[in-house]
């Protein structure tokens, strides 16, 4: 899993990530470094910026680990807030309704790839 020359897309082998694990990545963005990372769940990839909504940290504390111990959802590490897989949506903890920032998520052939919103 490398990210493009670039930068500013990563892109990795869409069955190099199976269900239930997650990847970590930086892009380029505008001069700065965009720290994201990749979910499968449920076999849909998706993909959000590593910073909690309510306390601007990342969500892993330790490399690469973002699930609740059920493996159902997201979890900042900080502070114990639960996010929806799919949606990034916050459901419980100290910010609920809030959102994580979602990055882009398109298949080139056999491969996920990854971007920042225009």
């Amino acid at each position: 899993m490398e990210p493009t020359e670039s930068g500013e897309t990563w892109r990795c082998a869409a069955d190099a990530l199976g269900p239930g694990q997650t990847a970590t990545f930086d892009l380029r963005v505008r001069g700065r470094t965009v720290r994201g990372f990749l979910v499968n769940h449920d076999g849909g990839h998706h993909a959000y910026v590593n910073r909690c909504p309510h306390a601007g940290t990342s969500l892993d504390l330790w490399p690469n680990e973002f699930w609740t111990e059920d493996g159902r959802h997201l979890i900042c590490a900080t502070h114990g807030a639960i996010f929806v897989p799919d949606s990034g949506v916050c459901v419980e903890g100290p910010c609920p309704g809030a959102r994580l920032d979602r990055l882009i998520v398109d298949r080139d052939g056999d491969a996920v790839v990854v971007s920042c919103p225009p």
